[in-house]
């Protein structure tokens, strides 16, 4: 419809005058309701996506009992929160209020915790409900609170453009031994703590430090507020509960000391210059019985009630009336314009430092959106085909690189000490649980990886596995390897010296064999991590392919553990082998040695240099039966100059003598003789020798070929 002509004489020059001032004020009203409403926005985005900025916003602090959420409510102009004493806020809830002349109720909305892009239209009813479930809910709970928030977002005609914060009452619980079911609650109290300091951390928000108290002197929130904000710069200080105050004081001065402490008192520059002063009355809107006000105007009324009387009460204590400075420190509403101005202040002068963080995300979000376009389009069969054989190229590049050796890989972060390979990769210990010390092994001191690892790896192994000693052989397995031939009763030594030195090798090296692959699997793993920093240095790397990526790490994992399986089942199977059955050209390579031990062996027996000599050829032709036959014909036709003297006829029945000796003592007779017991530990030893050092070479032959 069209608007006529504006009658501008008498009266109606002041009817133009207030519809230009309406219009202004609804202007104002829906500029500003767009500034809030973009906080809020901006509010509920950086909770939900944790970005690094922050809107503005008022953190109510206080103790339990102090009237953190009574004060709220009255802020809001109606009731909704769970109150009374004790403990009944255990999550923080945040209520972004919006001033909307439109609302004659409240119209709220609450956010689901499953997913913040969803509000749900609730009743006050419904509202209070919630939020005393979750107190129920976390009561019962071991953690007793809860970080999250609830956030609620309102819209109504008496609310103020507020971002208001409620977190749980801190506690302190009492002394003395009375009291040790609320000292007990010492672990929920300093939960309740860290809670509000973590909140109080957000230096865009301004906190509202409530004290219960009528001497200044006793900080008992500021002391907590302090420990974030020293200098009070961004705090609001509220004294709640005015009405129960103002009777306790005597004296006109001891008003004028509380409304307006001296500076040295409050230990801070705080916002507004001085503290604000507040009474919230008693009682809760329903139509119940127990109910005092049946509506919320009829709350709101009481509470601007409660505001005169205060005034009231405070001039006749003093004997004067209050200043105008005075009264904006008094009751419930100078309190909400002066945070409605103070927040609005405060999103004018953040707008700057937003604009610049949300087009930096922007810009971070555009990229990313675009990688993961880029991406889609790259979901082509062939290309993904390509992509995993470039990849599969580069990395066993890499991992062929780091076994022939690189110095590209930085040492102290990929590499290992041998104290460090030690205890993540398992150490060489025998059976008789001796380890020896890393610092004297080589380059025991150096960080290596790659090929360099597992060769200093392999020269561990060599060092222990050749330093082990044949285990101690006692009369009673000797006896027990000796058994029952199957065609005589009499004792076969060779037989029982093999019998115990396979045995004895089977038992000790079978453990090393084991130690050694672990050692040389966790070496192999380690190689993947170190190729993926390569391939990332060299720009090869796959971003953007997690599954991928997981992929080949659990199937490189899984070849690096059936090839170690292998590689000892090999070991295993030529073990086994060598010490199934003997073969003298192997097993008894050092015959020089047993018979320098049979020579001394000997020659304690018979000291006469007849016998010795005499011995010396029965010796030869029992134990000497492999050796070159041309070399000891070479030796019986040089001149013997030691036994020109003696004649061979008179040495042969001495030689048939020791024969039949040495056959009583060692075939005939089943007693164990020193002379038996010292020819099978010769053996013995003869024979493990053997079979460590052909294990060690099979070993490290094996380990090169079938792990590299």
């Amino acid at each position: 419809m069209k608007k006529g002509p504006v009658d501008r004489s008498e009266g109606g020059g002041e009817e133009f005058a207030a519809a230009e001032e309406a219009e202004e004020e609804e202007e104002e009203w829906a500029s500003s309701g767009k500034l809030y409403e973009a906080y809020n926005e901006l509010h509920g985005l950086a909770q939900e996506f944790e970005t690094p900025f922050e809107a503005p916003a008022v953190l109510v602090v206080g103790h339990q009992t102090d009237g953190k959420s009574a004060l709220v409510e009255a802020l809001m102009g109606f009731q909704f929160n769970h109150v009374g004493g004790g403990t009944k806020t255990r999550r923080p809830i945040t209520l972004h209020m919006k001033y909307n002349p439109t609302c004659e109720l409240p119209r709220c909305r609450l956010v689901s915790d499953a997913d913040p892009a969803i509000a749900h239209f609730k009743s006050l009813a419904e509202i209070q409900a919630y939020i005393e479930a979750e107190n129920m809910r976390l009561e019962s709970d071991p953690c007793q609170f809860s970080e999250k928030e609830i956030i609620i977002k309102i819209e109504y005609k008496y609310c103020p453009n507020l971002t208001i914060i409620d977190t749980p009452g801190l506690i302190i619980p009492a002394p003395g031994r009375k009291n040790r079911i609320l000292q007990s609650l010492q672990g929920q109290a300093r939960a309740v703590e860290a809670l509000v300091r973590a909140k109080m951390q957000h230096k865009e928000f301004i906190i509202l430090c409530l004290e219960d108290c009528s001497d200044w002197s006793n900080a008992t929130t500021r002391r907590i507020v302090m420990q974030i904000d020293p200098e009070l710069s961004r705090t609001v200080i509220v004294s709640t509960k005015l009405d129960t105050k103002i009777p306790q004081f005597a004296r006109s001065s001891d008003v004028e000391v509380f409304l307006k402490p001296p500076v040295c008192m409050l230990d801070g520059c705080l916002l507004g210059d001085s503290p604000f002063f507040t009474s919230v009355p008693s009682g809760r809107v329903g139509s119940g019985h127990e109910a005092v006000y049946r509506s919320n105007e009829e709350f709101k009324k009481a509470i601007s009630l409660r505001e005169l009387e205060d005034i009231a009460s405070l001039e006749e204590k003093l004997g004067r009336s209050l200043s105008k400075e005075e009264r904006s420190r008094i009751g419930v509403s100078s309190l909400r314009l002066f945070l409605e101005e103070l927040l609005q202040e405060r999103y004018l002068e953040s707008v700057p430092l937003i604009i610049p963080l949300l087009e930096k995300e922007f810009r971070s979000t555009t990229r990313k959106l675009r990688e993961v376009n880029q991406e889609l389009s790259n979901l082509d069969e062939v290309k993904l085909k390509e992509k995993g054989r470039a990849f599969h190229d580069s990395l066993l590049t890499k991992l062929s690189l780091l076994l022939k050796g690189t110095v590209v890989a930085p040492p102290d972060k990929f590499g290992e000490t041998l104290q460090d390979e030690r205890t993540n990769g398992g150490t060489f210990i025998g059976a008789d649980s001796f380890q020896f010390p890393h610092k004297m092994m080589p380059n025991a001191g150096m960080r290596l990886y790659g090929g360099a690892q597992y060769h200093r790896a392999m020269a561990e192994f060599r060092i222990v596995v050749g330093g082990v000693k044949c285990p101690p052989i006692t009369r009673e397995e000797i006896v027990n390897a000796c058994g029952v031939e199957d065609i005589h009763d009499g004792t076969n030594y060779s037989r029982t010296a093999c019998v115990i030195a396979v045995a004895k090798a089977r038992d000790t090296f079978e453990p090393f064999l084991h130690q050694l692959g672990f050692r040389l699997l966790y070496i192999l793993k380690r190689l993947l991590p170190i190729s993926v920093y390569l391939l990332q240095k060299d720009g090869e790397y796959l971003s953007g392919h997690e599954v991928f990526l997981r992929r080949v790490e659990i199937a490189f994992n899984k070849f690096a553990e059936a090839t170690e399986r292998a590689c000892r089942d090999k070991c295993m199977e030529d073990l086994v082998s060598t010490t199934r059955y003997v073969t003298w050209s192997l097993h008894n390579k050092n015959r020089a040695g047993l018979r320098q031990f049979l020579d001394s062996f000997s020659g304690t027996e018979h000291s006469s240099n007849g016998n010795s000599t005499c011995l010396g050829g029965l010796q030869e032709s029992s134990f000497g039966s492999n050796d070159n036959k041309h070399e000891r014909l070479k030796t019986d036709s040089k001149p013997n100059h030691g036994t020109q003297g003696v004649d061979s006829n008179s040495c042969s029945p001495l030689v048939e003598t020791r024969l039949v000796d040495l056959l009583d003592s060692t075939l005939w007779n089943r007693r164990l003789a020193p002379s038996s017991e010292r020819i099978v530990y010769a053996l013995v030893h003869q024979i493990f020798h053997g079979i460590k050092e052909h294990f060690l070479v099979s070993t490290e032959l094996k380990s090169s070929g079938g792990c590299l």
